[in-house]
């Protein structure tokens, strides 16, 4: 009996918690009819509100700022990124979209089996690994690789910048997230590339890993190669 008691007492006591009294008497009064006010928040800072740093203008401050700034999108995903590689004033940059499961592990763009097929396309056109500039629109890889709009749109401003930096003789555009990015629908016939310090010329094709699973597409792909081959510097 005690026992239900004791129970019965908590639970009266619970309720008038919940109600909002928390205790008998008060050394203020209390206007009970009164709304309750909303306590104000302070604000709290987060990754979004670090000021982004200014753009560099040469390119090894650029990889540095590709790697250190916070607001860069990559910074809130997991996973390690690749930065660019290649030399600068090279005859050929590829831009790929971002790097594939396998380039993670690797460290390193366009491994495995398409990174070999990507290496076939190369040798097609007289060149190797070592002679291009190869860089990403995204430096890692986001979960189930979905990207915001916001973040297409920073990536493709940041890489105008890249491309006048890298200072490259032709630019290849490797899959349609990339050439959709970098080559919006007003543009999409045209073989020029507008970047933050001019033009350059622009070829777009199909990325490695779709050419593997619509062998088909090799001929266009081809054919877009051989134009690129015709304006090749000798």
């Amino acid at each position: 009996m005690r026992e239900n008691l004791a129970e019965a007492a908590n639970a009266y006591m619970a309720w008038w918690n919940l109600a909002g009294v928390d205790c008998a008497v008060g050394e203020e009064p209390v206007d009970w009819l009164r709304p309750a006010q909303t306590p104000t928040r302070t604000p709290v800072s987060v990754p979004g509100d670090i000021p982004a740093q200014a753009k560099p203008h040469n390119f090894e401050t650029f990889l540095t700022w590709l790697a250190e700034d916070a607001t860069q999108p990559e910074r809130r995903w997991p996973g390690a990124m690749i930065l660019p590689e290649g030399p600068t004033h090279a005859p050929l940059m590829v831009i790929t979209d971002m790097p594939d499961p396998a380039d993670i592990g690797a460290g390193a763009l366009l491994s495995d089996r398409a990174g070999q097929l990507f290496d076939a396309m190369l040798r097609a056109i007289g060149l190797k690994r070592a002679d291009i500039h190869l860089a990403s629109l995204f430096l890692s890889r986001p979960p189930g690789a979905m990207v915001e709009a916001s973040d297409l749109t920073a990536a493709a401003a940041r890489m105008r910048t890249h491309v006048m930096l890298a200072a490259p003789r032709r630019l290849l555009l490797l899959g349609d997230r990339t050439i959709r990015t970098l080559l919006p629908a007003a543009d999409s016939g045209s073989r020029v590339f507008n970047h933050d310090g001019g033009t350059l010329s622009v070829f777009a094709t199909f990325h490695p890993r779709l050419l593997l699973g619509q062998p088909a597409a090799k001929a266009e792909c081809w054919r877009i190669l051989q134009g690129l081959i015709e304006e090749m510097p000798e």
